[in-house]
This record gives C-alpha cells, structure tokens and sequence, in this order.
C-alpha cells in the first residue's frame, strides 16, 4: 500500500476536503497552515520512561525549527518502553512499537518526520519503522542523563549497581547499605549515562548518518538538545523538499560505518540483535562474521564506562563526541555515504577537530585495545553464532576449558551461585539456558542475573565464564557468552548440554563448543521436547511467540522483513 501524504489528503476534491479542513480549523490552524508540507513529529514520551520524560520540551523545540522552516508540524504519541517497567522482556514490544510508528507515520498524511527517542527498544523500533515507510525522517537523540554521585563518588547507573550488587551478594555491604546508593544511581532524565544498549543506538544514529551530527551525545537536559531539537525541526522541511529518504541514507555501507563506531565505542551486544533486525527491513544484510571482521580491524578507542572507568554524558561529548570519534577512524570509514544533513560523511568530517580530551577518545594510534568490543563466536554449540563482549570480559576466559553446570531456571542459577556450599570453582562454565527469543519469551537480559559467587570472589577471581542464549545489558561486565542461536526452545545445540559436559571457548578462533560429536549431540536432542508456556494463550504475546525470529535475524517478526520471511 502506498504511503499516505499531504498532496493525497489536502485536495480529494470530495467531501472529505471540507471535513478535514474543517477538523484542521477546529484546533486553531489555519487554511494557510493546511498549504505547507506536513512534518510529523513521533513523540516517545511517557511518565513510565525516565529516560524520555523531557521528551516534551524537545518536541516544542522541533515545532519551533519546523514553523520557522515553513512547515506544519503535527505530534503523534506512541508507546514508551523502558526495560524496568515491564514484567516481561521489554525486548518482545521494540516490535510492536516498530508496527505502531509505521502505521503512524505510513497512513498519516506527512511528509517527513522527526522521531524523539532515547532508550534501548525504542530507539531501533523507530528506525525500523523509518527504513520501512521511507519517508524523509531525522532521528532525534534523547541524549543521555546526568551521572550520579554517592558521597564523592561518581556513579553510572547500570554499571555501577551491578558492583555493588555483587558486593552485597558477597557479604561486603548490608542490604540497608547497598539501597542507600539508590537515590544517587542517576542524575536526571536521559539515557543511562554508560555506553549501555541506549547510548550505543543513540551513537548509531549520527554514525550511520540518520542523526545530525553532535546529537548523540549531547546531554538530554542541556540548552544545546533544545537547539539540535530545533535544527532537526528546520532541516526536515528541507530534506522533505529534498527528497532525501531513508533508503538514500541506511544502506549497507553506512551500517558498517556504524558496525565500525559500536566496535570502538565498545558498544552494547544488543545492537547485534537491533541492527539484523533494521537491515532486515530495509532489505539488505551484513554476516554476523563480517561483524567480527570489522570488530577485528577496528582500534577500541572510548574510555566510559562499562569498559572504561568515565560516565558517558558529558566528558564523550566534550571530547569531541561523535564526529571526533568518526574523524579517528576516517581512514576506515565509507566517507561517501549521505546523511541526514543533505551532505556526505566526509564532507561533514571535513572540518571536524580531533578529540579534545585524549583521555576520554583515544587517538588510533594509541587505542585503549587495539581491537574492538565484540567477537562472534561459532561452532556445534552456536552453529548460527553466538557473541561476547570481549572489552568488558577477562582474557583469562577467552581461551577455556571447563566443566557446564547447567540451568533451566534463573531462580535455581541465582540460588547455587550464592551457595558457600556449592561445587563451583573457577573454571566452572554456567549454562543458562531457556530464556531466548522463543523460550521466555523475549530474550531477558539475564546474562545481568549471574553475579560473582561469593565462593570464587574469596579465592581473589572476579570473573567466571557464563554461557546464555538470553541477553545482557549494555552496561553490565563479565566473560558471559550470549545469543547463542539457535536457542534450546527450538532444539538447539544448547538444549543438549548436561552437568559435567566440557565447553571449550577459544575467541581467538572464534570457538564455542561442547566435547561432543555430532552424533551425541543429535542423539541428546531426539524426542527434545520445548517448554510450554500455558499461562501465554492469547493476544500480544502469543503473537509474539508464533512469530519472532532467531536472535541472529534481529528477534523481528517473520513476516516484518522486506523480503517477507
């Protein structure tokens, strides 16, 4: 079906030009107003998002840009997803989400759009949505919120709950102690200020050219996002004039741009899922492999946490944010691919400065790793692949062999892990298995859900090796293995893991197996029987199940994917 706009709406020549003059009119606009291009403004704020709760104020901003420009702006609302205030994965409604803003923006009558978003679904349901109608569109980063501070110490949120987590999981704090932290966690409204999934898709947008440049990383709460709201507002008018779409911007060569930034900003594994489900919709693909390739050739450049030792808000932004980070990287980047701001990267690059604060964004040449954040892994436990984020893991871990200690239940992980009389030691491999797109459903991340047992943590260890066909958060730390696909709800090879089974991981070859052969392997699976969920019988969630796709294809829906399966 053909997108809906403004030239189709305005004029039908029947009686529905009176009616939607008419209904224009009764909100205060004027027939003049009716005789400009339509820009809709998707508006993801909600009381139930911390991190899009100054969403407000940047849309009024954006409206501002768009009357200045000749426009008529018009905001629309959608869902808002923020993981914690969910009882489910929040995972399973980025693709609802997604079907929301393409009806929205596909049967309105607009032009072009700017989207407002800022945490770890929303932000790639609204580019989904945006490679599928193709119409003109900027992305407008929410930004990422003000870090937090507990009597002198400066704290990130995610990142620094899971220390101190694990430290009243080992007995170092009191439960009273660790919730006194709670008030000081986070700064203000914004995206958690860490380079977790959210921030990771906000660097994404300006990297692959969709987001003007500097706004992904300037503060949420700060006069300069209000400007940039503003801008975005002035220049979708032009690129709506333009013609300058979505398709004319995401394409496979400014995804691996983006590939390229996640692997030096040591990104969150979530964009792995986020960008196979993106690419999907706007018809095209990169090979997991490809991912490791670029991984491999690209120098790990950003120093925030979870990986680094800063927060990520202001000191990435006043180093240079992303076009600085960009401008380390020029000579590995496809600079003729069109942007947002009706110019090539390298023409947007051209007079852009190196980083200001060499301690924050690395110069090439002297990188915080010479290789970048992520390694796919493969082989007869993950013969679709699996991934670790190798610059938040321990190099002891990434060349192993170990014993499983294997789980179907997250509660029963949490309770042996805590055990002081549990037989786990260092070299224990922990099998978390079940909670994948299917099996859970939606993929949790509870790769966070694996602290350091209080056992191994007295031997001086700080790391174990844990394996998972669930996600983890972008902020959170560890040698944890995750979306290994196919997960074991399909009868994947992880469904025929048992106790004492050994694992061998070497990321180095890009190795994750069990000592079978495949003939043990095919013979544990035969009669393998998926759980059921009796308590999933109807609506939504259902749907979701009979549906989503592997995380290797981008947990989206079969049939949401330009090329229909």
């Amino acid at each position: 079906m053909d997108n809906n706009t403004s030239d189709k709406w305005k004029h039908p020549k029947n009686r529905q030009e009176l009616l939607r003059s008419g209904l224009i009119q009764a909100m205060g606009y004027t027939e003049t107003d009716l005789e400009k291009p339509i820009v809709g403004i998707i508006n993801s704020w909600a009381e139930t998002n911390p991190g899009h709760l100054h969403f407000r104020q940047l849309a009024e901003a954006v409206k501002r840009g768009v009357w200045a420009a000749g426009g008529f702006p018009l905001e629309v609302n959608t869902m808002s997803i923020c993981e914690c205030f969910f009882d489910v994965s929040s995972l399973i409604y980025r693709n609802l989400m997604s079907v929301e803003c393409e009806e929205l923006m596909a049967r309105h009558p607009f032009d072009g759009c700017v989207m407002i978003g800022g945490c770890d679904k929303d932000i790639p349901a609204q580019l989904m949505a945006a490679v599928s109608v193709n119409k003109p569109t900027i992305f407008l980063p929410g930004g990422a919120m003000l870090p937090g501070s507990y009597k002198g110490e400066t704290l990130a949120c995610g990142t620094d709950s899971y220390k101190i987590y694990n430290d009243y999981v080992c007995g170092k704090i009191s439960w009273e102690k660790m919730m006194s932290y709670a008030g000081c966690l986070y700064g203000s409204a914004g995206a958690c200020p860490i380079m977790g999934t959210a921030n990771t898709d906000q660097v994404v947008t300006e990297a692959m050219g969709i987001a003007l440049p500097y706004s992904a990383s300037s503060l949420g709460v700060s006069a300069e996002k209000s400007r940039q709201a503003e801008q975005a507002g002035r220049r979708i008018v032009d690129m709506i004039r333009e013609n300058l779409r979505p398709s004319d911007i995401i394409t496979p060569a400014s995804m691996r741009n983006a590939i390229r930034v996640i692997m030096a900003v040591g990104g969150s594994t979530n964009l792995l899922i986020h960008l196979k489900a993106i690419m999907g919709r706007a018809g095209f693909d990169i090979d997991l492999m490809e991912f490791d390739k670029i991984s491999n050739d690209t120098p790990l450049l950003v120093n925030v946490k979870p990986h680094g030792n800063t927060p990520m808000g202001a000191a990435f932004h006043n180093a240079g944010g992303v076009p600085a980070l960009m401008k380390e990287l020029e000579d590995k980047l496809d600079l003729s691919c069109m942007t947002v701001t009706g110019k090539t990267l390298g023409e947007n690059l051209s007079n852009v400065d190196y980083s200001y604060d060499r301690r924050i964004i690395y110069s090439a040449d002297k990188p915080l790793s010479p290789v970048g954040g992520m390694t796919i892994l493969k082989g007869n436990l993950a013969p679709n692949g699996a991934v670790i984020k190798r610059s938040a893991a321990s190099e002891r871990l990434m060349k192993h062999r170990g014993r499983a200690k294997v789980f179907d239940d997250i509660h029963e992980a949490e309770k042996f892990l805590a055990d002081e009389n549990s037989d786990i030691d260092e070299n224990t491999v922990i099998v978390l298995r079940g909670y994948g797109p299917k099996g859970e459903p939606g993929m949790s991340e509870f790769g966070n859900y694996l602290p350091l047992p209080p056992k191994i943590a007295r031997k001086g260890f700080t790391d174990y090796l844990r394996i998972t066909d669930s996600r983890m958060s972008g902020g959170c730390y560890g040698s944890i293995i995750l979306h290994v696909s196919p997960e074991a709800q399909v009868g994947g090879p992880l469904a025929a893991v048992r106790d004492g089974d050994i694992i061998h991981v070497d990321a180095d070859k890009n190795l994750l197996e069990i000592e079978l052969t495949d003939e043990e392997i095919a013979e544990r699976l035969d009669g393998f029987k998926a759980k059921t969920h009796t308590d999933i019988s109807r609506g939504y969630l259902k749907h979701y199940m009979e549906h989503v796709l592997q995380a290797d294809r981008g947990c989206d829906f079969d049939y949401m994917r330009k090329d229909g399966n």
